[in-house]
């Protein structure tokens, strides 16, 4: 019996509503400011993780120098003077 007189009390209102000017109110507002909230905390946290990272690789200590290499040597060398890969595992 409450739903059919809620009801009979918002039809009334729902034709007040003019169809040219919807917005989107104030649901629509939390969501944006939720979802704008939560890609700061991902920017923040990203650039948290991106501090720990050190770009710098550090030098192989099997590997030869590049400008000191031996003619006779058959080591873990790429070959013509390159820099040898790093050692996975």
């Amino acid at each position: 019996m409450s739903a059919s007189l809620a009801l009979t009390h918002l039809v009334p209102l729902a034709k007040e509503v003019d169809e040219n000017k919807v917005t989107p109110g104030v649901l629509g507002f939390i969501v944006f400011a939720v979802m704008a909230l939560a890609v700061w905390g991902l920017m923040k946290s990203m650039n948290r993780q991106l501090t720990r990272v050190d770009f710098k690789e550090d030098a192989d200590p099997k590997a030869e120098p590049s400008g000191k290499a031996t003619s006779g040597s058959t080591g873990s060398g790429s070959g013509s003077g390159g820099t040898a890969s790093p050692a996975k595992g």
